[in-house]
Protein backbone atom coordinates (compact mmCIF):
# COMPACT_ATOMS: atom_id res chain seq x y z
CA UNK A 1 0.00 0.00 0.00
CA UNK A 2 1.25 3.51 -0.80
CA UNK A 3 2.51 5.60 1.73
CA UNK A 4 -0.24 8.90 0.35
CA UNK A 5 -3.58 6.31 0.01
CA UNK A 6 -6.43 6.48 2.03
CA UNK A 7 -5.75 4.66 5.34
CA UNK A 8 -2.26 4.75 4.92
CA UNK A 9 -0.15 6.60 8.34
CA UNK A 10 0.75 9.06 6.02
CA UNK A 11 1.83 11.58 9.27
CA UNK A 12 4.86 9.26 10.22
CA UNK A 13 6.31 7.96 6.77
CA UNK A 14 8.02 9.98 4.29
CA UNK A 15 7.87 9.45 0.31
CA UNK A 16 10.94 7.05 0.86
CA UNK A 17 9.39 4.68 3.65
CA UNK A 18 11.47 6.45 6.55
CA UNK A 19 9.49 7.02 9.66
CA UNK A 20 9.72 10.80 11.41
CA UNK A 21 11.50 10.67 14.38
CA UNK A 22 14.54 8.51 12.78
CA UNK A 23 12.78 5.44 12.52
CA UNK A 24 13.29 2.30 10.40
CA UNK A 25 14.59 3.07 7.41
CA UNK A 26 13.07 1.32 4.19
CA UNK A 27 13.74 0.56 0.11
CA UNK A 28 12.36 3.92 -1.72
CA UNK A 29 8.39 2.79 -2.93
CA UNK A 30 8.71 1.71 -6.60
CA UNK A 31 5.58 2.78 -7.80
CA UNK A 32 5.87 6.55 -6.60
CA UNK A 33 9.37 6.48 -7.98
CA UNK A 34 8.09 5.22 -12.01
CA UNK A 35 4.81 8.20 -11.33
CA UNK A 36 7.16 10.53 -10.44
CA UNK A 37 9.48 9.62 -14.13
CA UNK A 38 6.04 9.51 -16.21
CA UNK A 39 4.98 13.08 -14.81
CA UNK A 40 8.72 14.40 -15.87
CA UNK A 41 8.25 12.79 -18.85
CA UNK A 42 5.27 13.98 -19.80
CA UNK A 43 5.91 17.62 -18.98
CA UNK A 44 9.46 17.68 -21.18
CA UNK A 45 7.37 16.51 -24.24
CA UNK A 46 4.12 18.94 -24.00
CA UNK A 47 1.78 16.54 -21.82
CA UNK A 48 0.78 18.15 -18.80
CA UNK A 49 -0.33 16.51 -15.30
CA UNK A 50 -2.35 13.56 -16.29
CA UNK A 51 -5.45 12.62 -15.09
CA UNK A 52 -6.04 9.63 -13.10
CA UNK A 53 -7.92 8.41 -16.07
CA UNK A 54 -5.33 9.43 -18.33
CA UNK A 55 -2.17 7.36 -16.48
CA UNK A 56 -1.82 4.50 -17.90
CA UNK A 57 -1.78 5.69 -21.28
CA UNK A 58 0.01 8.54 -20.70
CA UNK A 59 2.97 6.44 -19.42
CA UNK A 60 2.91 3.89 -22.38
CA UNK A 61 3.24 6.86 -24.71
CA UNK A 62 6.15 8.17 -22.75
CA UNK A 63 7.59 5.06 -22.75
CA UNK A 64 7.32 4.63 -26.09
CA UNK A 65 8.74 8.08 -27.34
CA UNK A 66 11.45 7.33 -24.84
CA UNK A 67 12.43 4.17 -26.96
CA UNK A 68 12.32 6.01 -30.03
CA UNK A 69 15.18 8.65 -28.95
CA UNK A 70 17.01 6.20 -27.68
CA UNK A 71 17.03 4.14 -31.22
CA UNK A 72 17.60 7.17 -32.81
CA UNK A 73 20.40 8.25 -30.62
CA UNK A 74 22.01 4.68 -30.93
CA UNK A 75 21.47 4.91 -34.74
CA UNK A 76 23.02 8.26 -35.19
CA UNK A 77 26.08 7.04 -33.14
CA UNK A 78 26.31 4.02 -35.67
CA UNK A 79 26.10 5.92 -38.12
CA UNK A 80 28.80 8.18 -38.39
CA UNK A 81 32.37 7.27 -38.29
CA UNK A 82 35.62 8.58 -39.32
CA UNK A 83 38.14 7.45 -41.77
CA UNK A 84 41.44 8.14 -40.49
CA UNK A 85 44.55 9.45 -43.37
CA UNK A 86 46.01 5.60 -44.23
CA UNK A 87 42.63 3.89 -44.72
CA UNK A 88 39.37 4.18 -47.21
CA UNK A 89 35.67 2.87 -46.56
CA UNK A 90 33.72 1.06 -49.31
CA UNK A 91 30.17 1.83 -48.58
CA UNK A 92 26.78 -0.62 -50.06
CA UNK A 93 23.72 0.14 -50.92
CA UNK A 94 21.19 -2.45 -50.49
CA UNK A 95 24.34 -4.58 -51.27
CA UNK A 96 25.81 -2.97 -54.18
CA UNK A 97 28.36 -0.61 -54.13
CA UNK A 98 27.64 2.74 -54.11
CA UNK A 99 30.86 4.64 -53.39
CA UNK A 100 35.05 4.50 -51.80
CA UNK A 101 35.00 7.07 -49.23
CA UNK A 102 38.42 8.96 -48.23
CA UNK A 103 39.71 10.22 -44.83
CA UNK A 104 37.59 12.26 -42.76
CA UNK A 105 34.46 12.64 -41.11
CA UNK A 106 31.37 10.35 -42.97
CA UNK A 107 27.80 9.01 -43.09
CA UNK A 108 25.94 6.52 -43.65
CA UNK A 109 22.24 4.88 -43.66
CA UNK A 110 22.39 1.46 -41.40
CA UNK A 111 21.13 -1.04 -41.96
CA UNK A 112 20.60 0.19 -45.85
CA UNK A 113 24.08 1.07 -46.11
CA UNK A 114 26.92 -1.44 -45.00
CA UNK A 115 30.96 -0.56 -44.75
CA UNK A 116 34.22 -1.70 -44.88
CA UNK A 117 36.81 0.12 -43.76
CA UNK A 118 40.95 -0.72 -44.48
CA UNK A 119 43.93 0.27 -44.09
CA UNK A 120 45.37 0.94 -47.78
CA UNK A 121 48.71 2.27 -47.33
CA UNK A 122 50.27 0.25 -44.81
CA UNK A 123 52.20 -2.79 -45.30
CA UNK A 124 51.20 -6.15 -44.32
CA UNK A 125 53.54 -9.09 -43.79
CA UNK A 126 52.70 -12.64 -44.71
CA UNK A 127 55.49 -15.81 -43.44
CA UNK A 128 55.35 -18.90 -44.78
CA UNK A 129 57.91 -21.74 -44.56
CA UNK A 130 57.10 -24.88 -46.86
CA UNK A 131 59.23 -27.75 -47.92
CA UNK A 132 59.61 -28.09 -51.86
CA UNK A 133 61.00 -30.10 -54.66
CA UNK A 134 63.84 -28.63 -56.63
CA UNK A 135 64.44 -29.24 -60.38
CA UNK A 136 66.80 -32.20 -59.50
CA UNK A 137 64.16 -34.02 -57.06
CA UNK A 138 65.95 -32.55 -53.96
CA UNK A 139 63.22 -31.64 -50.72
CA UNK A 140 63.99 -28.26 -49.43
CA UNK A 141 62.55 -26.08 -47.01
CA UNK A 142 61.99 -22.81 -48.43
CA UNK A 143 61.27 -19.75 -45.79
CA UNK A 144 59.73 -16.47 -47.19
CA UNK A 145 58.18 -13.52 -46.26
CA UNK A 146 55.52 -11.42 -48.70
CA UNK A 147 54.87 -7.96 -47.88
CA UNK A 148 52.04 -6.74 -49.68
CA UNK A 149 49.25 -3.50 -49.31
CA UNK A 150 45.46 -3.04 -50.90
CA UNK A 151 46.19 -1.15 -54.25
CA UNK A 152 41.95 -1.55 -54.93
CA UNK A 153 39.78 -1.23 -52.23
CA UNK A 154 36.25 -2.18 -54.10
CA UNK A 155 38.11 -5.51 -55.67
CA UNK A 156 39.64 -6.49 -52.22
CA UNK A 157 35.96 -6.17 -50.40
CA UNK A 158 33.56 -7.46 -53.63
CA UNK A 159 35.60 -9.45 -56.17
CA UNK A 160 37.14 -12.11 -53.70
CA UNK A 161 35.61 -13.69 -50.76
CA UNK A 162 38.55 -14.28 -48.61
CA UNK A 163 41.69 -12.07 -50.46
CA UNK A 164 44.02 -12.82 -48.04
CA UNK A 165 43.31 -16.56 -48.22
CA UNK A 166 43.68 -16.35 -51.84
CA UNK A 167 47.35 -14.59 -51.59
CA UNK A 168 48.32 -17.28 -49.17
CA UNK A 169 46.96 -20.41 -51.77
CA UNK A 170 49.00 -18.09 -54.82
CA UNK A 171 51.58 -17.64 -52.72
CA UNK A 172 52.69 -21.07 -52.21
CA UNK A 173 51.48 -22.02 -55.91
CA UNK A 174 53.99 -19.58 -57.41
CA UNK A 175 57.05 -20.85 -55.35
CA UNK A 176 56.59 -24.35 -56.20
CA UNK A 177 56.74 -23.48 -59.55
CA UNK A 178 59.82 -21.15 -59.12
CA UNK A 179 61.30 -24.09 -56.67
CA UNK A 180 60.60 -26.78 -59.07
CA UNK A 181 61.99 -25.14 -62.02
CA UNK A 182 65.27 -24.21 -60.24
CA UNK A 183 68.03 -27.32 -59.30
CA UNK A 184 68.90 -27.22 -55.62
CA UNK A 185 72.63 -25.87 -55.66
CA UNK A 186 70.43 -22.28 -56.99
CA UNK A 187 67.69 -22.71 -54.37
CA UNK A 188 70.85 -23.34 -51.26
CA UNK A 189 72.83 -20.63 -52.66
CA UNK A 190 73.27 -17.21 -54.88
CA UNK A 191 69.73 -18.14 -56.53
CA UNK A 192 67.70 -16.27 -53.77
CA UNK A 193 67.47 -12.68 -55.17
CA UNK A 194 66.41 -14.15 -58.93
CA UNK A 195 64.05 -16.62 -57.17
CA UNK A 196 62.36 -14.40 -54.97
CA UNK A 197 61.85 -11.76 -58.04
CA UNK A 198 60.10 -14.61 -60.19
CA UNK A 199 57.96 -15.38 -57.00
CA UNK A 200 56.69 -11.86 -57.11
CA UNK A 201 55.94 -11.67 -60.64
CA UNK A 202 54.10 -14.98 -60.82
CA UNK A 203 52.12 -14.06 -57.55
CA UNK A 204 51.16 -10.60 -58.93
CA UNK A 205 49.95 -12.33 -62.09
CA UNK A 206 48.10 -14.57 -60.29
CA UNK A 207 46.19 -11.93 -57.85
CA UNK A 208 45.76 -8.99 -60.68
CA UNK A 209 43.70 -12.39 -62.38
CA UNK A 210 41.97 -13.64 -59.36
CA UNK A 211 41.33 -9.22 -58.80
CA UNK A 212 42.20 -9.59 -55.12
CA UNK A 213 43.08 -5.34 -55.05
CA UNK A 214 46.17 -6.75 -53.74
CA UNK A 215 49.70 -5.18 -54.79
CA UNK A 216 53.14 -7.38 -53.92
CA UNK A 217 55.86 -4.76 -52.76
CA UNK A 218 58.27 -7.11 -51.88
CA UNK A 219 59.07 -10.99 -51.65
CA UNK A 220 62.03 -12.29 -49.55
CA UNK A 221 63.50 -15.73 -49.82
CA UNK A 222 65.80 -16.63 -46.69
CA UNK A 223 68.19 -18.43 -46.67
CA UNK A 224 67.08 -22.58 -47.77
CA UNK A 225 68.09 -25.23 -45.77
CA UNK A 226 67.37 -29.27 -46.41
CA UNK A 227 65.32 -31.09 -44.28
CA UNK A 228 66.50 -32.37 -40.93
CA UNK A 229 66.94 -35.60 -41.75
CA UNK A 230 69.37 -35.05 -44.63
CA UNK A 231 71.14 -31.40 -43.35
CA UNK A 232 74.58 -32.99 -42.42
CA UNK A 233 74.96 -34.16 -45.94
CA UNK A 234 73.48 -31.10 -46.85
CA UNK A 235 75.88 -29.02 -45.00
CA UNK A 236 78.94 -31.12 -46.64
CA UNK A 237 77.78 -30.68 -50.46
CA UNK A 238 77.21 -26.57 -49.22
CA UNK A 239 81.09 -26.21 -47.70
CA UNK A 240 82.28 -27.88 -51.10
CA UNK A 241 80.47 -25.57 -53.43
CA UNK A 242 81.68 -22.57 -51.16
CA UNK A 243 85.17 -24.14 -51.62
CA UNK A 244 84.75 -24.54 -55.51
CA UNK A 245 83.66 -20.89 -55.59
CA UNK A 246 87.02 -19.87 -53.32
CA UNK A 247 89.06 -21.86 -55.35
CA UNK A 248 87.84 -20.27 -58.31
CA UNK A 249 87.86 -16.71 -57.10
CA UNK A 250 91.56 -17.03 -56.37
CA UNK A 251 92.74 -18.88 -59.81
CA UNK A 252 90.94 -15.59 -60.95
CA UNK A 253 92.67 -13.62 -58.76
CA UNK A 254 96.22 -15.03 -60.05
CA UNK A 255 94.98 -14.82 -63.82
CA UNK A 256 94.23 -11.25 -63.32
CA UNK A 257 97.75 -10.81 -62.09
CA UNK A 258 99.27 -12.77 -64.47
CA UNK A 259 97.71 -11.99 -67.72
CA UNK A 260 98.34 -8.62 -68.06
CA UNK A 261 102.29 -8.76 -66.81
CA UNK A 262 102.53 -11.84 -69.79
CA UNK A 263 100.79 -8.90 -72.06
CA UNK A 264 103.02 -6.61 -70.98
CA UNK A 265 105.75 -8.82 -71.94
CA UNK A 266 104.67 -9.51 -75.52
CA UNK A 267 103.89 -5.67 -76.02
CA UNK A 268 107.82 -5.24 -75.24
CA UNK A 269 108.68 -8.20 -77.19
CA UNK A 270 106.77 -6.64 -80.30
CA UNK A 271 108.24 -2.89 -79.65
CA UNK A 272 111.73 -4.85 -79.24
CA UNK A 273 111.35 -6.56 -82.61
CA UNK A 274 110.13 -3.22 -83.98
CA UNK A 275 112.89 -1.59 -83.22
CA UNK A 276 115.61 -4.32 -84.60
CA UNK A 277 113.43 -3.80 -87.66
CA UNK A 278 113.78 0.17 -87.68
CA UNK A 279 117.43 -0.30 -86.93
CA UNK A 280 118.16 -3.16 -90.06
CA UNK A 281 116.29 -1.10 -92.26
CA UNK A 282 117.82 2.18 -91.41
CA UNK A 283 121.37 0.02 -91.30
CA UNK A 284 120.52 -1.32 -94.96
CA UNK A 285 119.54 1.59 -96.25
CA UNK A 286 122.88 3.22 -95.07
CA UNK A 287 124.83 0.93 -96.38
CA UNK A 288 123.56 1.04 -99.68
CA UNK A 289 123.40 4.69 -99.72
CA UNK A 290 127.11 4.69 -98.83
CA UNK A 291 128.24 1.73 -101.74
CA UNK A 292 126.22 4.37 -104.36
CA UNK A 293 128.55 7.17 -103.04
CA UNK A 294 131.21 4.54 -102.68
CA UNK A 295 130.97 3.60 -106.73
CA UNK A 296 130.58 7.08 -108.04
CA UNK A 297 134.22 7.35 -105.74
CA UNK A 298 135.29 4.13 -107.79
CA UNK A 299 134.69 6.12 -110.98
CA UNK A 300 136.69 9.22 -110.12
CA UNK A 301 139.95 7.22 -108.96
CA UNK A 302 139.51 3.00 -109.93
CA UNK A 303 143.13 2.29 -108.35
CA UNK A 304 143.29 4.40 -105.03
CA UNK A 305 139.47 3.21 -104.14
CA UNK A 306 140.66 -0.72 -104.75
CA UNK A 307 143.50 -0.35 -102.95
CA UNK A 308 141.49 1.66 -99.78
CA UNK A 309 138.62 -0.92 -100.08
CA UNK A 310 141.52 -3.74 -99.54
CA UNK A 311 143.08 -2.06 -96.74
CA UNK A 312 139.67 -1.65 -94.94
CA UNK A 313 138.59 -4.88 -95.64
CA UNK A 314 141.73 -6.83 -93.95
CA UNK A 315 141.82 -4.64 -91.29
CA UNK A 316 138.58 -5.39 -90.37
CA UNK A 317 139.34 -9.39 -90.84
CA UNK A 318 142.71 -9.39 -89.19
CA UNK A 319 141.38 -7.38 -86.32
CA UNK A 320 139.00 -10.04 -85.33
CA UNK A 321 141.36 -12.87 -85.53
CA UNK A 322 143.29 -14.41 -82.87
CA UNK A 323 146.29 -16.15 -84.56
CA UNK A 324 148.83 -14.31 -86.91
CA UNK A 325 151.15 -15.31 -88.99
CA UNK A 326 154.93 -13.07 -89.46
CA UNK A 327 156.93 -13.29 -92.40
CA UNK A 328 160.84 -11.98 -91.94
CA UNK A 329 162.35 -10.03 -94.46
CA UNK A 330 165.38 -12.76 -95.12
CA UNK A 331 163.90 -15.98 -95.51
CA UNK A 332 160.79 -17.96 -96.01
CA UNK A 333 160.38 -18.88 -92.24
CA UNK A 334 156.66 -17.82 -90.67
CA UNK A 335 156.30 -16.66 -87.58
CA UNK A 336 153.39 -18.11 -85.45
CA UNK A 337 151.66 -16.27 -83.02
CA UNK A 338 149.36 -17.54 -80.56
CA UNK A 339 147.50 -14.16 -79.55
CA UNK A 340 144.97 -16.14 -77.89
CA UNK A 341 146.93 -17.51 -75.43
CA UNK A 342 148.64 -14.24 -74.86
CA UNK A 343 145.96 -12.08 -74.18
CA UNK A 344 144.21 -12.53 -70.78
CA UNK A 345 140.45 -12.59 -69.95
CA UNK A 346 140.59 -8.82 -69.40
CA UNK A 347 141.89 -8.82 -73.13
CA UNK A 348 145.50 -7.27 -72.53
CA UNK A 349 148.61 -9.09 -73.66
CA UNK A 350 150.68 -10.73 -71.87
CA UNK A 351 153.88 -10.58 -73.36
CA UNK A 352 154.83 -7.10 -75.48
CA UNK A 353 154.31 -8.03 -78.96
CA UNK A 354 157.63 -6.22 -79.78
CA UNK A 355 159.48 -8.87 -77.18
CA UNK A 356 158.20 -11.84 -78.53
CA UNK A 357 159.08 -11.18 -82.13
CA UNK A 358 162.53 -11.21 -81.49
CA UNK A 359 164.21 -14.27 -81.82
CA UNK A 360 166.01 -16.81 -79.78
CA UNK A 361 169.57 -15.04 -80.51
CA UNK A 362 168.04 -12.34 -79.34
CA UNK A 363 167.97 -10.43 -82.59
CA UNK A 364 164.92 -8.28 -83.83
CA UNK A 365 162.52 -9.43 -85.61
CA UNK A 366 160.34 -7.12 -87.77
CA UNK A 367 156.82 -5.39 -86.66
CA UNK A 368 153.95 -6.01 -89.24
CA UNK A 369 152.94 -3.37 -92.25
CA UNK A 370 149.83 -4.54 -93.75
CA UNK A 371 150.37 -1.98 -95.91
CA UNK A 372 153.44 -2.94 -96.50
CA UNK A 373 152.43 -6.35 -97.23
CA UNK A 374 149.21 -5.20 -99.37
CA UNK A 375 151.41 -3.54 -101.55
CA UNK A 376 153.57 -6.99 -102.39
CA UNK A 377 150.85 -8.59 -102.93
CA UNK A 378 149.10 -6.35 -105.30
CA UNK A 379 152.83 -5.91 -107.37
CA UNK A 380 153.05 -9.76 -107.93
Amino acid sequence: MAWNEPGGNSNNQDPWGGRKGGGRQGPPDLDEAFRKLQESLGNIFGGGKPRNGDAAQGGGYSLLLLGLVLLAAIWLYSAVYVVDEQEQAVVLRFGKYHETVGPGLNFYFPPIDKKFQENVKGERTYSKVGQMLTEDENIVEVPLTVQYKISNLEDFVLKVDSPENSLRQATESALRHVVGSTEMDQVLTEGREVMGNEVQARLQSFLNNYGTGIQVTQVNIQRAAAPAEVKDAFDDVTRAREDEQREKNQAEAYANSVVPEARGQAQRAIEDASGYRDEVIARAEGEAQRFSKLVAEYRKAPEVTRERLYIDTMQEVLSNSSKVLVSGNKGQNLLYLPLDKMMDGRGKPLVNPADSAAGADGSSRPTIDLQRDARARESR
